[in-house]
């Protein structure tokens, strides 16, 4: 029976297992098909990838998506309209209790005229003078605009009957200055709590100050930005900034919040808000803002900071939290542009690990955290190394590929119907086999002793001494191996990438070269591209190449060329070319110089089947992979094979491993009579 046993998470645990062979085995799809190893990075961060187990790391489009969840949350909850509630509850409270206490003094004076009775004529002339007073402020109220702003604005100008609601306005309009304020000077609440005439004043130079050091700047002065911070730095608390483009980051970020606020409600309420909160402000001090306003959009547009965001709930928010809430979305964004950019330049570690906790939890840390140690994993195992701001695989890193490749051809070579992928031919000398075959005359004597004495026993029965006849003798059987020299012609016209066939002849390549490298050490391989030109390409090289996308022409002539120079300096008795392509030739060598022309000219297969005698003539056999069946290729590849005698495969690109690694292996053995 399983047991599990469950424990609290304290950090230390691996909740995701991954080695560095795994990494590379994801990496190696896109390496094979375009060639770059910054691109097949960047698309593992993007995606992600799995552990041995099957679980899921997730990548930079799923937090970016999670991100894009979290904020679609926010917009599906909210009403921003809302805002205009809390406003205009208090205001109509204001209203009502003005209303109400004027009611109770007139029936509290009516109560008292009552109880004084004859003795109460001097009462008469104040009770007037009260009810006239009532009468007008009833009046006013009842006239007050429509709008909030403009009940505002009239009330400041109202003489309050009221105490309480007196007090309630002024708290009223000490909450609209802070929220005003806060527009501008992030984290000011708490100093703008209970200020006095005489701190608003000070806020005003503040304010006055701060926009002269502005002046300054787009005058090519420099503002005098300590002094102003040892006059007003506790306006400033706790997140005093440390220089002048620090602060003016901060009112460009708040005043973008702001404006982001304004664009996602309706224009009705848009407007009115923003009269609401210009009414509850001294005219003088309004100016202030506006130049402070206006000087730092000439400086800073902040359009590309403001969004509209399309709230769709129903629940209500206030203004603070309105406003904190755009700081939030705002946020988010910004998050979710560094992705973007993280996406597109691969530099993972630009994230940063606490943002994304803030935004979407401590588990997107961790496995964040976890993506960010994938290229270290990767430079610590040796299969990366960096060159400048490049990373570059290393002879570790490409070798590892080719296994990866040669695994999966294997792989497809298991499938065939006969289930093997290797020919083995017995002949002399080489490696044993096993096996043991009677002597004949001729052989090497490799005798197997036990076999032979066991003859012995077998014929005349177990005694002493054995007696031996030359039917007795049985001798090693051993795989006869020949020392071959390969070139590879591969194919990088524009048509290979376009038609997708370029990434399988590449891992065909990669394979090739693996087998030989790991198997047959002592053999030689050597592979040339060819597009317009051939051109003799490194094995170190192998792993990030990729097809010409911007150039035209198949230039077997000129491959061939190549490769026979290249085998003319092996000392062996097996010389093969394997050609990978999907069309015929359409290019060759004119004075040094690419001649191109399709249909093909004359000319070019001319040339090129010329250099198809050369290569014959000095034993070189030509075996040729085709990806594409047409009259005119079928026709090219017929005169070819008829004067090389090499062989001619016509196959799709996902069956050419198969085809490739059989021959090579049935070449790399001869029976021997």
């Amino acid at each position: 029976m399983t047991t599990y046993r469950y424990s609290r998470w304290d950090g230390s645990q691996q909740i995701f297992g991954i080695d560095e062979d795994d990494i590379m085995d994801s990496l190696a799809d896109d390496m094979l098909s375009n060639g770059d190893l910054n691109r097949a990075l960047r698309n593992l961060m993007q995606r992600g990838l799995q552990d041995q187990d099957g679980r899921q790391m997730p990548g930079l489009r799923d937090l970016q998506e999670r991100l894009r969840k979290q904020r679609q949350q926010q917009l599906d909850r909210y009403n921003m309209d809302s805002v205009m509630d809390e406003l205009k509850e208090k205001l109509k409270e204001v209203i009502d209790t003005e209303r109400r206490g004027i009611d109770e003094r007139l029936k509290e004076a009516r109560r008292q005229l009552e109880e004084a009775g004859d003795s109460g004529e001097h009462l008469q002339g104040p009770m007037q003078m009260l009810e006239d007073r009532a009468e007008r402020n009833q009046e006013k109220l009842d006239s007050l605009p429509d709008s909030m702003g403009g009940q505002i604005q009239e009330l400041q100008d109202y003489d309050f009957m009221d105490p309480e609601a007196r007090q309630k306005f002024q708290e009223l309009l000490d909450m609209l200055k802070q929220q005003m304020m806060q527009n501008f000077f992030q984290g000011m609440k708490d100093q703008l709590q209970n200020m006095n005439p005489e701190d608003m004043e000070g806020l005003k130079n503040m304010i006055q100050a701060l926009n002269q050091m502005l002046r300054d700047r787009a005058m090519g002065e420099d503002p005098d930005f300590e002094g102003f911070m040892e006059q007003y730095g506790d306006y400033f608390d706790p997140n005093r900034p440390a220089s002048l483009d620090e602060l003016l980051e901060q009112l460009q970020q708040q005043m973008a919040a702001m404006q982001s606020l304004m664009d996602s409600m309706s224009p009705k309420m848009r407007d009115e808000l923003e009269g609401l909160l210009q009414s509850g402000m001294d005219p003088e001090f309004m100016n202030e803002l506006s130049e402070l306003a206006g000087m730092m959009y000439d400086m800073f547009p902040f359009e590309d900071m403001a969004n509209e965001y399309p709230f769709m709930g129903d629940e209500s928010v206030t203004l603070d939290q309105a406003m904190e809430l755009m700081g939030k979305l705002r946020d988010m964004d910004q998050l979710e542009q560094q992705i973007q950019q993280v996406m597109r330049n691969g530099n993972v570690e630009d994230l940063d690990p606490e943002k994304v906790e803030e935004h979407l939890g401590e588990e997107a840390r961790r496995q964040l955290e976890q993506l960010q140690k994938v290229i270290q994993q990767l430079e610590e195992a040796g299969y990366l190394k960096r060159k400048g701001d490049r990373l570059e695989l290393t002879p570790r890193g490409i070798r590892k590929l080719a296994q990866k490749a040669l695994k999966e051809v294997f792989s497809e070579l298991k499938k065939d119907r006969m289930g093997r992928h290797e020919i083995y031919n017995r002949g002399d000398g080489g490696e044993r086999t096993g096996e043991t075959k009677p002597y004949e005359f001729g052989d090497p004597f490799d005798l197997d002793l036990h076999r032979t004495l066991f003859n012995s026993v077998l014929r005349e029965g177990p005694k002493t001494p054995l007696s031996l006849r030359p039917e007795d003798f049985e001798i090693h059987r051993t795989e006869h191996m020949t020392q071959t020299a390969t070139v590879l012609l591969l194919d990088q016209s524009r048509s290979m990438g376009m038609f997708g066939s370029f990434s399988a002849a590449k891992k065909v390549a990669l394979a090739l070269y693996w087998l030989i490298h790991s198997e047959y050490p002592r053999d030689h391989f050597s592979i040339i591209g060819f597009s317009d030109y051939g051109m003799e390409i490194k094995t170190d090289d192998l792993a990030e190449l990729t097809w010409n996308a911007w150039v035209s022409g198949t230039n077997m002539q000129h491959a061939l060329l190549l490769a026979r120079k290249t085998l003319a300096r092996q000392k062996v008795a097996t010389k093969q070319i394997i050609m990978i392509t999907d069309g015929e030739p359409t290019a060759h060598l004119e004075g040094g110089r690419a001649y191109f022309s399709y249909p093909p000219s004359w000319r070019t297969i001319d040339e090129t089947l010329k250099e198809v005698k050369r290569c014959t003539q000095e034993g070189i056999t030509i075996n040729t992979f085709m990806l594409e069946a047409n009259y005119y290729l079928m026709d090219f590849i017929d005169k070819m094979t008829r004067i090389n005698k090499g062989r001619a495969f016509y196959t799709d690109p996902s069956q050419l491993g198969r085809y490739v690694m059989v021959d090579y292996l049935r070449g790399r053995r001869k029976r021997i009579a």
